[in-house]
């Protein structure tokens, strides 16, 4: 591993099935009906092809060592390893979803703690519960020493409607993780456009990067990011849709009274985010550094789910970028959030013990 600079993959995930076990003997109808819209939404035909790739991969999703040989073979030294947002279980009332997110963001110190020099880790906070987000924060950052938590793009309300990142409940959060300087990992998980989505894998490879562009929409539009603009907010694909089509929503702004919740066009904000590189096109990337700033990408793999990047470095080499542009995303840019400084520290303890 450089001494220097570690290539660092902010995109990873690690599958617990003991949290799911949690929400199964906690929860067990609303676990079921989690599982029935997944179905609903994906179709059958995907959750089967689904269901035999998590089969096929489940060594990499959760022994330490199958993970190390693979990120050995792609030239990854760190991964920043998160929950398969399948665990982010919205449909867990208040009670539960404190128990999860306690138990996850222990089971993914327990995880890192295996490789501390190669491994570290983001917990859960329950978007669907605006009031225990900064408690959630605060276990995985200050309980269990993660670098953050990983949220989706929206979460049901128990309320009615939905929690989005636009809204008010969630100005603590937003106000506390800039107050920690921890990472928030937005990954989404599940569409609202149900069976519209349930063929050719359609609920993956639209929804997912349309979920982002909402997602990242509301938290510009809202201007979250002008009252915390330390923020450090990761979107997962590449963000999704929007950093591509970005002149749209700046005619919004500059056309419609209701859009102009945020100081300035929505297009200057992308400077204040964090994508990662997975965006499965070396002409994407190269747009997406031109858009959002060679400073703000950073490498993403997915790992190891088969919509990811097997070899994400060699897929960030294959764009057409300088070489200062490509070290940055490869190893630079992940020292702006802190991440670099957190592999290099867990590197000298190793070191000092004789590890």
């Amino acid at each position: 591993m450089s001494r220097e600079q570690p290539i660092i993959d902010v995109h990873a995930h690690v599958l617990l099935p003991q949290l799911e076990a949690l929400a199964r003997e906690h929860d067990p109808e609303g676990l079921a009906a989690q599982q029935q819209t997944d179905l609903l939404r994906n179709g059958a035909l995907s959750q089967q092809n689904s269901g035999l790739m998590i089969r096929e991969r489940w060594p990499l999703l959760t022994d330490p060592a199958a993970r190390i040989g693979h990120m050995d073979k792609s030239r990854v030294e760190v991964q920043i390893i998160s929950p398969s947002p399948s665990h982010f279980y919205a449909f867990a009332q208040k009670q539960l979803a404190a128990k999860l997110y306690q138990e996850a963001n222990r089971l993914v110190r327990e995880y890192i703690d295996q490789n501390p020099a190669r491994f570290h880790g983001l917990g859960l906070a329950p978007l669907q519960h605006p009031e225990l987000m900064v408690e959630a924060l605060d276990d995985a950052v200050l309980t269990h020493g993660l670098a953050g938590v990983e949220i989706g793009s929206y979460a049901p309300d128990p309320h009615g409607g939905t929690v989005e990142l636009s809204d008010p409940r969630l100005e603590g959060f937003w106000e506390r993780a800039q107050e920690l300087g921890a990472v928030i990992f937005l990954h989404p998980f599940g569409c609202p456009l149900e069976s519209r989505l349930d063929r050719f894998y359609l609920a993956n490879t639209v929804a997912q990067p349309a979920e982002n562009a909402v997602a990242l929409s509301h938290l510009i539009f809202a201007g979250v990011l002008d009252r915390f603009p330390q923020l450090k907010l990761v979107a997962a694909h590449g963000g999704g849709y929007l950093p591509q089509v970005i002149g749209r929503s700046d005619h919004a702004w500059q056309v419609r009274p209701e859009a102009r919740g945020c100081e300035h066009p929505p297009s200057s904000y992308l400077g204040r985010l964090w994508f990662d590189s997975l965006v499965h096109s070396p002409v994407e990337l190269a747009r997406l550094v031109e858009t959002a700033g060679a400073r703000r990408v950073l490498l993403g793999s997915d790992y190891p789910f088969d919509m990811g990047s097997d070899y994400p470095v060699e897929a960030v080499e294959a764009a057409a970028l300088g070489q200062d542009e490509r070290e940055g995303i490869l190893r630079g840019n992940a020292a702006d959030l802190g991440l670099a400084s957190l592999a290099r520290s867990q590197e000298a303890v190793l070191e000092r013990e004789g590890i």
